[in-house]
């Protein structure tokens, strides 16, 4: 049979001469990479910057883009998302350079906000873009006379600018409940 063992407990430290309680400390919750702040999160940024740019300027380059909405959406989409990505890509940079963190509750909302809203226009867009080019290419047979080859290609940096989107919405939309 065993009995229940008792261990003296320290007292709490004395605090400038007094007997007070001293303040608990509190804990904080390591930057995950990938939050904003992080060389992962710059190079999530950096990668959805680059390959929006890109789908930006190779369906810009064609010169029926605008006879379809899709690809005209896509456009928006993308400009959007290359400006939203490159200022916060800025804001990290900065972050980094001044080992600052970023760990502000209402920023992290915005940024979850934003990525949210920009992730699903992105989305949308490349999944319209990318049903217009099947129809065009696969349906009509009619890719001799359009720019399927650089439409497909912009549809796909697109897709890409959305995988790399989502670990930063959902890195941002974690920390934000987290909290």
């Amino acid at each position: 049979m065993s009995r229940p063992a008792v261990h003296p407990v320290e007292p709490p430290p004395f605090i400038d001469g007094r007997n007070d309680v001293a303040p608990p400390r509190r804990v904080r919750m390591k930057d995950v990479e990938g939050m904003p702040g992080t060389f992962t999160g710059l190079a999530l940024r950096l990668c959805q910057v680059i390959f929006t740019v890109i789908s930006l300027t190779v369906m810009a380059t064609t010169s029926d883009f605008p006879s379809v909405t899709a690809f005209r959406y896509l456009v928006a989409a993308v400009g959007l998302q290359s400006l939203w990505s490159l200022s916060l890509a800025m804001i990290d940079v900065y972050a980094l350079c001044v080992k600052r963190s970023l760990r502000n509750p209402v920023l992290i909302f915005m940024y979850a906000i934003g990525d949210g809203i920009t992730s699903t226009l992105t989305f949308a867009a490349a999944c319209s873009c990318a049903g217009i080019t099947v129809l065009i290419s696969n349906d009509l047979n009619r890719c001799d006379i359009n720019h399927c080859k650089k439409f497909m290609s912009a549809t796909a940096m697109a897709f890409i600018s959305w995988f790399a989107i989502s670990p930063s919405f959902f890195l941002n939309f974690w920390s934000l409940a987290a909290q």
